[in-house]
């Protein structure tokens, strides 16, 4: 069987990324990369001239001069080669380094077949239960332009605030720009209003308003950020994956 790796288009294996984002069945961390012009280079994979699925290589922002390979799918009918399709797709593309999410099984394997010094850059957490915080003397409402939030006005409906004692305490909001209908929740609490349950909260509550737009919360933090590893799982998060790169060594 001949393999091979072409230079082409998102558009040509659009059908492909559908049962990619099927079969992972969360949320995908470099989702938005291929609708940034110039950020992502895209491969059809081939096995005697059918196609057996695609790879992508993230080669601007961060991964600018280190060609990253973040996204890498086989059809099933054509795993028994998943190796022999990854290594065409590093030799076309000049990858010299992986990332990928734990909970991406195919990449994960190669990540730990093909790279060194791999690391873990943040960990990823999806919903588990439902909160009931309220901590005394704060108050959680919708975002204004007066708070001076430094987002668009129409990202105002999907931030927050909290107040205590009259002062706003702490921020946060949900990004959308993840494969839907996840939404990646993040928050800051004010230097003098930490270690009072705010942060917590806050995050309860974006939780709801993620809910209550049709959307499914998720997060992430630091790996080494204990705080926030706290925070979030208080709020019902539970940690699902780990971001990981590492570099190519064939």
């Amino acid at each position: 069987m001949e393999l091979s790796a072409e230079a082409t288009s998102l558009e040509h294996f659009l059908p492909l990324r559908g049962l990619y984002r099927e079969e992972m069945n969360c949320q995908i961390i470099h989702d938005s990369i291929h609708s940034r012009p110039g950020w992502s280079l895209e491969y059809l994979l081939k096995a005697d001239n059918e196609t057996a699925g695609y790879g992508s290589i993230a080669v601007a922002g961060p991964w600018k001069d280190k060609p990253t390979i973040y996204e890498f799918y086989v059809s099933p009918q054509y795993r028994l080669r998943l190796f022999d399709l990854f290594l065409v797709l590093v030799t076309a593309s000049h990858a010299v380094a992986i990332e990928t999410q734990s909970n991406d099984v195919l990449l994960t394997v190669m990540l730990h077949t093909f790279a060194k010094d791999v690391l873990c850059e943040s960990i990823l957490y999806h919903d588990n239960k439902k909160t009931n915080h309220a901590p005394t003397g704060a108050i959680f409402r919708r975002a204004t332009a007066a708070d001076g939030l430094d987002i668009r006005a129409d990202q105002l409906n999907s931030n927050g605030v909290v107040e205590f004692d009259g002062k706003v305490a702490a921020t946060g909001g949900i990004l959308f720009h993840y494969n839907p209908p996840y939404g990646d929740i993040y928050m800051e609490v004010k230097e003098p209003f930490r270690r009072r349950g705010l942060g917590t909260y806050i995050v309860q509550e974006l939780k709801r308003i993620c809910y209550e737009g049709g959307h499914i919360p998720a997060a992430r933090c630091n790996a080494t950020n204990v705080a926030s590893r706290k925070t979030l799982q208080k709020a019902g998060f539970v940690p699902c994956g780990n971001i990981l790169n590492g570099s190519v060594t064939l």
